[in-house]
């Protein structure tokens, strides 16, 4: 599956941004979806990450407790669409974004999902979106 995500920019602190990812080759019914952040000059395998939300194929979700009042993740699976709603944004919010998608033993809840994304690198992830929140 390819993914792209769009929606990133600049917003001063307590502005909201809609992150959106969309898939193609393969339908994301098929993944455990999900956004995390990596800054700058750190991106890659090995590299610190923030998993910031995960959506499962029966639509359950999980986030990180940085964001969990403030984001949420949604998927569209006939648009084959992942979203990240972020509201009350931080300055330590600033980040690039990305979209990834990850093929999960049966059963996995989506809290399994977002511990398995910290320390493994997804099966498929897109080239991020740039977000920068100003104070």
């Amino acid at each position: 599956v390819q993914l792209m995500e769009s929606g990133g920019g600049s917003v001063q602190t307590g502005g909201s941004l809609r992150l959106s990812c969309a898939a193609s080759g393969n339908p994301i019914s098929r993944y455990s979806m999900g956004w995390f952040r990596q800054n700058t000059g750190t991106q890659g395998p090995g590299k610190a990450r923030e998993v910031l939300a995960i959506s499962n194929s029966d639509g359950s979700t999980a986030y990180a407790h940085s964001v969990a009042e403030r984001f949420t993740i949604s998927r569209d699976n006939d648009k084959n669409t992942l979203s990240l709603q972020m509201d009350s944004l931080k300055p330590e919010d600033t980040s690039m974004y990305f979209c990834a998608a990850q093929v999960l033993a049966p059963g996995m809840t989506a809290v399994q999902a977002l511990e398995t994304m910290k320390w493994s690198w997804p099966n498929y992830v897109g080239q991020g979106t740039q977000v920068t929140v100003s104070s």
